[in-house]
């Protein structure tokens, strides 16, 4: 039985990661796919997982009483998708839906919680990587908002 390890240790999202983190990781993983139109999270929904996004895109959307679902970010191959699952009470804080048939590895949140209570460096190396990211999109709605209200920077 092929494990996930060498798709893992290929993902951009791990690269750098210390090579014998993959048995761990691979123990918490699992092959997913999304239809279209699939929705893989809502807002308030226990964050029971997060996704590395192998082929298609996840629109990351808010919901706007009397104007619906608004997307604000489009989640693509080689990304990761969701770090709700890391911070009490994991709890989504945004809809998910797949914008056409998406593959992606699905991690089960409680496993690599334990996981990461058991070795801290593992917990370290995952929020390093969990923080850049969070960062990048912090950024990129910043430019987002800067566009909306005509400011030019």
């Amino acid at each position: 039985m092929q494990t996930l390890e060498p798709i893992l240790a290929q993902h951009p999202f791990f690269q750098g990661l210390d090579p014998s983190y993959g048995k761990l990781l691979s123990a918490c993983a699992a092959n997913v796919r999304f239809a279209a139109g699939t929705d893989l999270f809502r807002e308030g929904d226990a964050a029971e997982q997060f996704y590395l996004i192998r082929y298609g895109r996840i629109a990351l959307q808010v919901f706007i009483p009397g104007r619906g679902r608004i997307t604000i970010d489009t989640i693509e191959a080689g990304n990761v998708l969701g770090w709700s699952w890391l911070f009490p009470p994991y709890r989504w804080h945004f809809d998910a839906q797949a914008l056409e048939l998406t593959r992606a590895i699905a991690f089960d949140a409680a496993c690599l919680r334990a996981k990461c209570d058991d070795d801290h460096d593992l917990g370290y190396a995952l929020i390093q990587r969990f923080a850049r990211i969070m960062m990048q999109r912090l950024q990129a709605t910043r430019l987002q908002l800067l566009d909306v209200y005509g400011v030019r920077t």
